[in-house]
């Protein structure tokens, strides 16, 4: 059995700046690859997401991990999502049992997620009055004729390749 993460391994290998035989030295932090954009993280808190099914398909959910949002104002705050240049302005739930971002539509639908990929969220800004993350997103490209093995809905239904 094969849990399905060697693409996002290598992705998170890339973003956290680790390096790979064959990398050469840059004065760039921005790393191209496939289109997407990449860089180490600055030592800012983060959180990270693989996507599933209720993250990208009808209710378009988002939880923040109950490890990050302890981080976080327990309040609702004015969000900003910040990707290539774009930014996408939400509202974060801090004060809801289940810590959340909503408006993630938007950001899902604008940036072609699919089931696998990952999201990081660096926190650039956080205060009781707005939240700024920084978002990477890493492609999970699971081959086509896995599709249909996944389930991926939780934590408890990982997308695992036999």
């Amino acid at each position: 059995m094969i849990v399905f993460a060697d693409n996002f391994f290598v992705n998170f290998q890339l973003m956290r700046g680790e390096p790979r035989m064959g990398d050469l030295p840059t004065s760039n932090p921005v790393i191209e690859l496939e289109g997407d954009e990449f860089w180490p993280l600055s030592g800012k808190p983060f959180f990270d997401v693989v996507l599933t099914k209720t993250n990208i398909e009808r209710l378009y959910q988002l939880v923040v991990p109950g490890k990050f949002s302890a981080t976080l104002p327990s309040c609702s705050v004015p969000t900003v999502l910040t990707f290539r240049g774009k930014n996408w302005e939400m509202i974060y739930h801090g004060s809801s049992s289940h810590k959340r971002l909503d408006n993630w539509k938007a950001f899902a639908i604008d940036n072609n997620l699919k089931v696998g990929d990952a999201c990081v969220f660096e926190q650039l800004e956080c205060s009781s009055t707005r939240l700024v993350f920084r978002v990477q997103i890493l492609r999970g490209d699971i081959p086509s004729e896995f599709l249909d093995k996944l389930d991926g809905d939780n934590a408890d239904a990982p997308i695992v390749l036999e």
